[in-house]
């Protein structure tokens, strides 16, 4: 069923097209994720979507009700974290969450919020007293402590260690476990292709593609990076780069000293065909890997852009 339908977003900012023509729809239930690189327009089409920004033009639809006649009822339906939390760094955790709980008619339980975020043991330690991890688990609880069906989490791991980042991982799917829609919007490749049910990219102010992480992989290519090196150096190397160029699985190949690096759409067939040849040369293969193709593959390949934190 679906939950969000956004159509011909529009925003601009003086002479600066922010966001020239934005539209898709959410699932319920999904973790929709928005990635693009700085300046792209996501965090401006996510507060347009929150009801932050007013858009120049296009829609909003939560599936019947809009912005400009449901404002209350969608509010109520909504829970936002954005990249700058307010909360109160001289109250406790437990004492954000009460007084954030008294703005709504049904609240989530502050105990319940504490124990999913994974914040009990701190529940009475000042806020200006715990760690960005902390902190941004609590504004995610913030985000929560309503119970909405939809949750908007702008970059929420920016700026985080990786455990820190793992734990709020495990916070968004508890979220889909509870049946809750989730649309993030991220910097990290890994985050996106982990998470996501789908992922949409944007590049200055409109959408690239949308689909799923291993559809848009696919859609990339089939190839596989496979790197070889070689105790017996160079030549080795270099002799075998040849032999590459005489197999149709092979795509193209690079040598780099006495390393080999090859693209194949079969790895496995071609592995076993250059381990006889090395074996009849009597070379020995040092080190093998093998590179699946990635979501950060596929951003270079949409937008032409190395990705940048």
């Amino acid at each position: 069923m679906t939950i969000l339908e956004v159509k011909n977003l529009k925003k601009s900012f003086g002479s600066v097209r922010a966001v020239e023509d934005v539209s898709f729809s959410v699932e319920a239930g999904e973790i929709f994720t928005i990635i693009g690189p700085n300046g792209a327009g996501k965090t401006t089409s996510l507060e347009m979507i929150e009801g932050l920004v007013t858009p120049d033009k296009g829609e909003i639809c939560f599936g019947d009700l809009n912005w400009g006649q449901h404002a209350n009822k969608i509010k109520k339906m909504i829970g936002v974290q954005p990249q700058s939390s307010a909360m109160f760094d001289l109250l406790t955790p437990e004492e954000n969450l009460n007084l954030f709980a008294t703005f709504y008619d049904h609240a989530r339980s502050t105990e319940e919020i504490l124990e999913m975020i994974n914040l009990s043991e701190h529940r009475r330690q000042h806020v200006k007293k715990l760690s960005g991890g902390q902190r941004q688990r609590l504004a995610i609880g913030l985000a929560m402590i309503s119970d909405p069906d939809i949750i908007f989490l702008d970059e929420p791991t920016t700026g985080l260690d990786p455990q820190a980042r793992r734990n709020i991982w495990d916070i968004i799917l508890q979220l889909k476990e509870l049946g809750k829609t989730t649309i993030l919007t991220t910097h990290y490749m890994e985050e996106a292709e982990q998470l996501s049910d789908r992922v949409c990219i944007i590049d200055q102010g409109k959408i690239v593609t949308i689909d799923t992480p291993s559809a848009l992989i696919e859609k990339l290519t089939n190839e596989r990076e496979v790197v070889l090196s070689f105790v017996d150096g160079t030549e080795a190397a270099k002799e075998v780069h040849y032999f590459t160029k005489t197999l149709d699985s092979v795509v193209r190949s690079e040598l780099d000293g006495a390393s080999l690096t090859l693209w194949t759409s079969h790895p496995e067939d071609t592995l076993y065909t250059l381990f006889g040849f090395t074996k009849e040369k009597d070379y020995q293969v040092e080190q093998v890997s093998i590179r699946d193709m990635s979501l950060e593959d596929v951003f270079i390949e949409f937008t032409g852009k190395e990705w940048r934190d």
